[in-house]
């Protein structure tokens, strides 16, 4: 089939790689070049890249809401439009476009988490369980019938982590249901709306860390920060971004942290959370039990959330 697709982070990567051994991938759609690091110089998305490398012709358009954009994706003929994190609205204009319709990759088992943040969400309310949904755009958010949903276990995934498993798992199920879609054997199943949820787009006061929360709380949120919302704290004076931790059986009073040999604990309502993997401001990532000692920290300090 002549496809378009849609996409822009690193998500949509595997669903892309996939559709071009096997279809025909006439143009891919991605968000314009974004600054970015200390310069603030343009960066392509992962999606433009992969595009590049396959000389396939890239459109980056501010927005979809222009008849200009109409006209030229109907001039590309697409049989379908396969969409995966694009980051745009696609008007009814756009929609009516293709034959067979636009066709959204979206991770999450909907109508669970409908919007933005799927993966985040999904970490942060300390779900066991994910998955993918193959769905047909309409003008709703996220409201289209599916075709297929695919599980995944989320264990201890930090969301970057979880993100991956799940473009992976797209792409696979993608196919599927585009073989479905070509041999007219396709089922749409009609979301159920009354068990809609939504997934804002992650603050970073969802990922803050305080003493008064949980162990657990604690670690979900670490495990659901990320560069642009990251779980950061204070701790003697120091600013540190947390990447990874895990529970301790021995734990410091709330708002102090032990220091170590082995590891730099945080003190929580109810236990303590070995900070096992950092990024100090400024700096690289590194063991938590490294940055304690190279820090010279006393054996017990205060630690707070960022300034």
């Amino acid at each position: 089939m002549r496809v378009v697709f849609m996409g822009t982070p690193s998500f949509a990567l595997p669903s892309l790689d996939a559709l071009i051994d096997a279809h025909d991938v006439v143009a891919v759609y991605t968000q314009p070049d974004r600054p970015s690091g200390r310069g603030r110089a343009p960066v392509p998305s992962p999606v433009k890249h992969l595009a590049a490398e396959h000389d396939i012709p890239v459109h980056q358009p501010v927005t979809l809401r222009e008849p200009d954009e109409w006209e030229r994706l109907a001039g590309l003929a697409p049989d379908v439009v396969c969409v995966a994190a694009y980051g745009l609205i696609l008007p009814p204009e756009v929609l009516a476009v293709p034959r067979f319709g636009c066709i959204n990759v979206h991770a999450s088992l909907l109508p669970r988490y409908r919007g933005a943040a799927p993966v985040h969400r999904a970490i942060l309310a300390g779900d066991e369980r994910t998955g993918v949904s193959i769905m047909r755009m309409e003008e709703g958010l996220d409201t289209g019938p599916y075709a297929r949903q695919d599980e995944a276990d989320l264990d201890d995934l930090t969301v970057d982590e979880a993100t991956d498993l799940l473009g992976e798992l797209g792409a696979g199920a993608l196919l599927s249901v585009l073989e479905q879609v070509e041999a007219g054997a396709v089922v749409w199943v009609e979301q159920d709306d009354s068990a809609a949820t939504y997934a804002d787009k992650i603050s970073r006061d969802d990922v803050a860390l305080h003493p008064g929360l949980t162990v657990s709380e604690a670690l979900r949120r670490i495990r659901a920060s990320s560069r642009s919302a990251s779980s950061r704290v204070c701790v003697d004076g120091r600013n540190i971004t947390l990447l990874r931790g895990s529970s301790v059986d021995s734990a410091p009073p709330p708002g102090t942290a032990a220091v170590t040999r082995e590891a730099l604990v945080l003190g929580f309502a109810d236990g303590g959370v070995s900070v096992d993997e950092i990024r100090p401001e400024g700096k690289s990532c590194m063991d938590g039990a490294c940055f304690a000692r190279g820090a010279r920290l006393a054996a017990e300090v205060i630690w707070g959330p960022c300034s």
